[in-house]
């Protein structure tokens, strides 16, 4: 997966949340993106973790694909700079959008967004519709409530122990970035 032509979609908060390591994170994201050669699918916002992920991106020179929905563009401020700008109807075409335009989904700190696209995926991963890479990236221990409730679901019988093996936890930037250069 080191080619040039993987695309990573990043779901991440329009907050930039209560530590500033997780914009430090999604700044150091963007531009592992951008020296790779890599393209950045995101939801096309210039506000919170997502506009620091795009900043950086696109400072580095990478690809970028931005998806919104009509009704986000006042609240997420959507950005003009990206290589391609996609506006959906609704939610769920933006997350269809961004999923099928990519090779792997990164998801950093962010709140019920991030959750919804999160779960999504890792709902169509568990049915079978696709073998992409998730990854929580995990950034100052972030993600490990959610990670305790997957593994509350499996334990409580609601899902299959193969559900937490769709979900790769990384414990930053870092780790993420060596991975994805690993699985070529």
């Amino acid at each position: 997966m080191t080619r040039s032509s993987l695309s990573v979609c990043v779901f991440c908060g329009a907050r930039s949340g209560d530590d500033p390591a997780y914009a430090e994170a999604a700044r150091a994201l963007g531009a592992a993106i951008a020296e790779n050669g890599w393209e950045l699918v995101y939801g096309a916002g210039d506000v919170g973790l997502m506009g620091a992920v795009a900043d950086a991106a696109v400072a580095g020179g990478a690809r970028s694909l931005g998806v919104i929905p009509t009704h986000l563009l006042p609240r997420e401020k959507g950005r003009h700079d990206l290589s391609s700008y996609v506006v959906t109807e609704n939610m769920h075409e933006r997350k269809k959008v961004m999923f099928m335009n990519s090779d792997v989904v990164a998801v950093l700190p962010g709140g019920a967004g991030s959750l919804d696209e999160f779960f999504e995926v890792l709902t169509w991963a568990q049915l079978g519709l696709h073998e992409k890479p998730i990854y929580l990236v995990d950034i100052a221990g972030y993600w490990q409530p959610l990670l305790a409730l997957v593994d509350h679901v499996i334990a409580r019988g609601f899902a299959d122990g193969s559900l937490r093996g769709f979900v790769s936890p990384v414990p930053d930037v870092a780790a993420l970035v060596a991975d994805l250069r690993n699985r070529a």
